[in-house]
């Protein structure tokens, strides 16, 4: 199976497309039912003042058809546990966004648990809005004999603007298995190194600093009670428990000057722990050593609540082998795919934005140069565009105006027409905007191509796009052509022009100044296909 990407609703995309016991890791961050709108920021030209944003989603539930559906479907299935503890939800919480949250939440957590094979494992990233109910429907769904873990990850600093309470920093990642013969990695945490120069106190003649451990068998091992004589001349005899090694391993220990051998006289024999082949204490479930993005980090695209590539770096080393397949149903930026494709897992991800879709393509593409993955769900030719365009208006909108180089804009009318904006290089290295009108039906007069113009005078853009389904009317064409021809250090080019669908797919581009990519643009990734010692150096 090679990596996919669907555009879609992640409930019809697994239903439709996700083979049973396909997937070796599912990795979710959905949102919180935070009841708040998160926008995508773009970079906009220098002292641009327009809507330089969009809502990526919209993290808000309510009450409907779909979480009528979502019930009915709970109790049509075959998870006797999850029909009564949804309908005790329903019972408690009623007709509430809550309970819609909870509903949907279930209903896909049901498909994820039928694509995962019997070694996969599922990780469920939340925050304290809903993480008190949404474990007891992966209780539900997995079993409370499949939980593993609540992994605490402090995903932020202190937060002072929090006059009654406490500041909110950490979020909640549930970690749960389909059966008890999952796949583990066992990952470790280095010192630091404070803590390390109170427990390496000794060194070698070369420097090499080590603390002494001790030999005993922590267990009665009658098989291990041997003395022990050693180079020293001394005879050493063992703790009432047994030695830790056999007495092959003690010899090497003693050849390789390891053992630690006591002053006073009696004294235990120790062996000695080199501080440069320590793996470091294994990997608990409070995560205080990956740091959220800051603003100018370099992975950071713009994406609202983009998590760290390291957090799910350490999740997929940990839970999945290289060649394993990677799911991710609420992808977002595409963080988790990211991190799939680094340690050289296969991948899965799905979401319900062209924006989200946009910006993955752009990321796997500048990464990965030469990644091979199928989009899926988005148009691929002159028919499925036009059908966007009939069902789904907004979303046509937002989708062309990737597919022109630009981003679209995030309120709907109220601004003669304007769907989307455009960064291009004008003299001097200066960055202007223009702007981008998108019909998608198919009744289009010349008056629409004069409120352009009058946007772009207003505004002072000195370039529009007009993009359309068909062709432009003679009127509308007489129109663009009043508009004058502008010459830059690029050449020159008309201030209005028209694109259309099958334009579009024959790869034509507008005929404009060197444009901008509204996005910062994903660095170049060192791929490491080890789970554990190629891979371990970033997880830490």
């Amino acid at each position: 199976m090679g990596n996919r990407l669907y555009y879609g609703d992640n409930l019809d995309v697994l239903r439709a497309h996700v083979r049973d016991e396909s997937v070796d890791l599912v990795y979710l961050d959905p949102p919180f039912n935070s009841e708040t709108s998160y926008n995508l920021v773009f970079k906009p030209a220098k002292g641009e003042s327009a809507d330089a944003s969009i809502q990526a989603f919209d993290d808000s539930w309510t009450w409907g058809e779909a979480s009528k559906s979502a019930l009915l479907d709970i109790d049509c299935g075959t998870n006797r546990s999850l029909q009564v503890m949804a309908r005790a939800m329903h019972d408690a919480l009623g007709d509430s966004p809550r309970m819609a949250y909870l509903a949907m939440m279930a209903v896909r957590l049901v498909e994820l648990h039928r694509v995962l094979k019997p070694t996969g494992s599922l990780y469920l990233h939340c925050d304290s809005t809903a993480s008190h109910a949404l474990k007891l429907v992966l209780d539900a769904v997995f079993g409370a004999d499949n939980y593993r873990n609540e992994i605490i990850w402090k995903r932020t600093f202190a937060h002072g603007n929090v006059s009654r309470g406490y500041g909110d920093v950490t979020d909640t990642i549930y970690f749960y298995s389909k059966t008890k013969g999952f796949v583990w990695n066992q990952l470790y945490t280095r010192m630091p190194a404070e803590r390390a120069d109170k427990v390496y106190t000794q060194s070698d003649s070369d420097g090499r600093r080590w603390q002494s451990v001790t030999l005993r068998n922590p267990s009665i091992r009658p098989n291990l009670h041997y003395p022990y004589a050693a180079r020293n001349g001394v005879t050493y005899q063992p703790h009432p428990n047994g030695w830790s090694c056999n007495i092959e391993r003690m010899k090497r220990y003693d050849q390789e000057d390891r053992l630690h051998f006591p002053t006073k006289v009696g004294g235990a024999l120790r062996l000695k722990m080199y501080e440069d082949e320590s793996q470091g204490a294994r990997l608990q479930s409070l995560w205080t050593d990956i740091p959220p993005l800051s603003a100018n980090a370099q992975e950071r695209l713009g994406y609202p609540t983009q998590k760290p590539r390291a957090l799910l770096e350490r999740i997929i080393a940990a839970s999945s082998n290289p060649g394993d397949v990677v799911l991710d149903p609420f992808c977002g930026c595409g963080t988790a795919v990211d991190a799939a494709q680094k340690l050289g897992r296969r991948w899965i991800g799905i979401d319900v934005t062209h924006i989200a879709i946009g910006m993955i393509e752009d990321r796997m593409r500048h990464g990965y140069p030469g990644i091979q993955f199928e989009t899926i769900g988005v148009p691929k030719d002159l028919a499925s565009a036009e059908r966007l365009a009939e069902e789904d208006p907004h979303q046509f909108q937002q989708w062309v105006s990737w597919q022109v180089g630009g981003y679209p804009r995030e309120k709907k009318g109220g601004d003669k027409g304007v769907d989307g904006w455009f960064n291009y290089l004008a003299a001097k290295g200066r960055i202007e905007t223009g702007v981008i009108s998108v019909k998608a039906g198919g009744n289009v007069n010349p008056n629409m191509v004069r409120d352009l113009g009058r946007v772009m005078e207003r505004d002072r853009h000195r370039f529009g796009l007009f993009v359309l389904k068909g062709m432009p009317t003679k009127g509308m064409r007489d129109e663009a052509a009043s508009q004058p021809v502008i010459e830059t250090e690029f050449g020159r080019f008309p201030a209005l022009q028209f694109v259309t669908l099958a334009e579009l797919f024959m790869g034509r581009k507008p005929n404009l100044p060197p444009l901008i990519s509204p996005v910062k643009k994903a660095s170049r990734v060192e791929m490491r296909t080890s789970h554990q010692a190629g891979a371990q150096g970033s997880l830490l």
